[in-house]
């Protein structure tokens, strides 16, 4: 996810659908568990609580 966005410019995760499909894009171009959350939050403003309750969710799974 190779962009250079303003803070202005990013979009707002706080669906867990939305931060699923994120998650799920990152992982599908190679980052690890350990690099997800930085880029996700570099590219979008991410509701942190729902974005681990779906990490939760996932690996309950």
């Amino acid at each position: 996810m190779e962009r250079f966005l303003e803070d202005y410019q990013k979009r707002r995760l706080t669906e867990r659908f939305d931060i699923l499909t994120a998650i799920n894009i990152l992982k599908s171009q190679g980052y690890d568990d350990d690099e997800v959350i930085g880029e996700i939050t570099r590219v979008f403003y991410v509701d942190l609580d729902t974005y681990q309750e779906v990490l939760e969710q996932a690996r309950a799974a």
